[in-house]
């Protein structure tokens, strides 16, 4: 079910008039408009704020299990969303329905009153009202890009911060250099509030701890102040709280070990009541679309039996070495790929981890895929060595009859992914 057309899709389409451009780091906008609405941020439940390139909405989604686990009420924000615009508002364990959203955006419309706003700021406002008008226990709120300028960094300080795993991406609003991006994400690190952190590479490591050390925030870095290991049965957690030995993240792949270690330090700084049976569910329980996802439906049965079809919505460098690092462990099986990206990603740089371990190479579109990188590009990128799908009926179809069984992991953008759990549920 999609929004009410005519009433929040047109009122959307009505804002993002009034500044074209879709991405803006900025604050004084959302500032003067939070504002005229009376500071709905400064009345959120406490907050646990998650920034990084790769993981946040694992990140988010391991803090909501656990905490729910544990009996506490949770709003959740992210981005983007993959099928319903809903998807970004969890008001106390369900989604935002179509008529708070469409009547939220209307008074947001009528107090912005023409002022220039980007979409992404009127979204934020949106969760903001609807976030402190509906008790809950805890919000855990995902930036948008980056973390200084992001328009979630207008709350007041949060109970813990999290800053997922680092990599280069938005290199035209972020820069191209490491330690630059890390300074970026680290903006959002508040005097005195614990910043829990995973694996980092040691520049961006070493950012972290200079921003956290000049707000006298304590950091709780990975195998510093917290340690995680795979375990045959699940995992071992380690902090100054003490041991525990967990189940395996119900998320698959050794990144969601990380993930789930930084929102279990991020949670035990917020909430130091939280007990081991509730992080133990929550692990368990965690739920992500589009993170290695197996996929069953109408995609998934096109395939003949002894396939399997995997869906994962990595799509920057960072995301393909996480990917190609899990492909080295599926060679079991024949691996086949296929990749459909956006515009302005690099391309290149996502594939090269992914190229050893395909076995074949499809680039696909979807229609109403956003901003899709053509089919052309995408071969250029692979060395040649992709061929058109066009599609991923085609390319399946392709594969059902030229290969034996194997695995297809459909990869390359969060749109794409979108577009791929729309198509194998119709």
């Amino acid at each position: 079910m999609a929004l009410q057309p005519g009433r929040a899709e047109a009122i959307l389409d009505r804002l993002h008039g009034l500044h074209p451009q879709l991405i803006d780091l900025s604050l004084h906008r959302l500032q003067a408009l939070l504002a005229r609405l009376g500071h709905p941020e400064r009345r959120l439940p406490p907050v646990i704020h998650v920034a990084g390139t790769n993981g946040k909405g694992s990140t988010c989604a391991f803090l909501r299990a656990m905490a729910e686990a544990a009996g506490l009420r949770v709003h959740v924000y992210t981005s983007p969303h993959l099928v319903r615009f809903n998807e970004r508002f969890r008001l106390a364990g369900r989604l935002a329905d179509d008529a708070q959203l469409s009547a939220t955006l209307e008074e947001i419309e009528i107090a912005n009153a023409g002022a220039a706003i980007t979409v992404f700021e009127v979204i934020t406002a949106c969760a903001f009202l609807l976030f402190a008008r509906t008790p809950a226990d805890l919000t855990v709120l995902e930036v948008g890009l980056g973390g200084r300028l992001d328009a979630t960094n207008v709350i007041p300080p949060p109970l813990a911060c999290a800053i997922t795993a680092i990599s280069i991406d938005h290199a035209e609003f972020l820069g191209d250099r490491l330690a630059g991006i890390a300074a970026e994400k680290a903006g959002i690190i508040k005097p005195g509030v614990p910043v829990a952190t995973g694996a980092q590479p040691a520049e961006v490591l070493a950012v972290l701890r200079e921003v956290a050390a000049a707000q006298g925030a304590p950091l709780l870095a990975r195998d510093e102040a917290w340690r995680v290991t795979a375990q045959d049965a699940g995992m071992l957690y380690e902090d100054a709280h003490g041991r525990l030995a967990l189940p395996a993240p119900a998320l698959t792949g050794l990144h969601q070990f990380d993930n789930a270690g930084i929102a279990i330090a991020a949670l035990r700084a917020a909430v130091p009541a939280i007990g081991a049976a509730a992080i133990a569910h929550g692990l368990m329980q965690a739920e992500w679309p589009a993170r290695l996802q197996r996929l069953h439906g109408r995609l998934a049965a096109m395939l003949p039996e002894g396939w399997e079809l995997w869906l994962d919505g990595g799509h920057n460098p960072g995301g393909g070495a996480v990917l190609g690092a899990h492909l080295a462990g599926w060679q079991d099986r024949p691996v086949h790929l296929l990749v459909g990206m956006k515009k302005g990603k690099n391309s290149t740089d996502f594939l090269h981890p992914l190229l050893p371990w395909a076995q074949s190479i499809w680039a696909v579109v979807e229609p109403g895929q956003h901003l899709a990188l053509p089919v052309e590009a995408i071969i250029a990128a692979s060395g040649g060595r992709a061929r058109p799908g066009p599609r991923v009926a085609d390319a399946l179809r392709a594969l059902a009859t030229q290969y034996p069984p194997g695995r297809v992991l459909i990869c390359g953008s969060l749109y794409l992914a979108g577009e791929v759990l729309k198509a194998n549920t119709d």
